[in-house]
């Protein structure tokens, strides 16, 4: 009985089991170990956004210059990856450029000014939708396509476990038992690599989705301001531009 249990201990199993066997546990445990080196790194990536988000919101409404808090933002450390810093960057930089640019010719107009201002911020929040969507197609992938892989890797193992049964005259719970425990185990681990995959997915799709509609509702919030702004400097808004001469 003790000769049994020594054969049927895990660490006994995974290295009696196939080179096969051995292969697709080696390939789930590294795609554990890469997941959940995604799960940390992302969560705290999130974890930031959402206090860097905070954070600069309340500067934003209440301080009444804009260009104070475009300074104070940018001497807070802590705030200088957040990503509603840099969706506010951007359509300030814009607005500030259509200012500087106002001795041009061809004079803008409040909307060509505002919308000018929106296609800047339309862009720098697609670039931070795709930072808060990085690697998680990774782990989509590993919580859809790992459980296979550990049945395929336990398949393998049962039927060369019944082969190796071919050459023995009286098959007893004993001799079949260790290799379907060892097959048994790339699924466990298939399972211990997909299940904590799928669980940060969903979350962190959900903090992402959540992230992107406070940064569009931001990004109107600045165009309000902004807009606010060039009523109080008459110099901004300029004569709407004459129209073409069509030929």
């Amino acid at each position: 009985m003790q000769a049994t249990l020594d054969q049927m201990s895990i660490w006994s199993l995974i290295s009696h089991a196939s080179l096969l066997v051995k292969c697709v546990m080696l390939i789930l445990l590294a795609a554990s170990v890469v997941s959940w080196y995604i799960i940390i790194k992302h969560g705290m990536l999130l974890r930031s956004q959402e206090s860097g988000w905070k954070r600069f919101l309340h500067a934003f409404r209440s301080q009444s210059d804009l260009i104070n808090i475009d300074t104070q933002s940018a001497k807070d450390s802590g705030l200088k990856n957040s990503g509603i810093v840099d969706i506010y960057q951007q359509g300030l930089d814009e607005y500030q450029h259509i200012y500087q640019d106002n001795t041009a010719q061809c004079k803008l107009s409040n909307q060509d000014v505002m919308e000018s201002v929106e296609r800047r911020l339309l862009i720098s929040i697609t670039e931070q939708e795709e930072r808060l969507q990085q690697n998680l197609t990774f782990l989509a992938t590993v919580g859809s396509v790992s459980p296979y892989i550990g049945l395929f890797g336990t398949v393998w193992g049962i039927m060369h476990a019944f082969i190796g049964l071919s050459g023995v005259e009286q098959a007893t719970l004993n001799t079949v038992a260790p290799g379907i425990a060892e097959a048994l185990i790339a699924t466990a681990i298939g399972l211990f690599a997909a299940i904590p995959a799928v669980v940060a997915y969903n979350r962190f799709s959900a903090r992402a989705d959540k992230m992107s509609t406070r940064y569009y509702s931001f990004a109107n919030e600045l165009q309000g301001r902004l807009t606010r702004l060039m009523a109080k400097n008459p110099s901004v808004v300029t004569q709407q531009s004459a129209p073409s001469q069509h030929v």
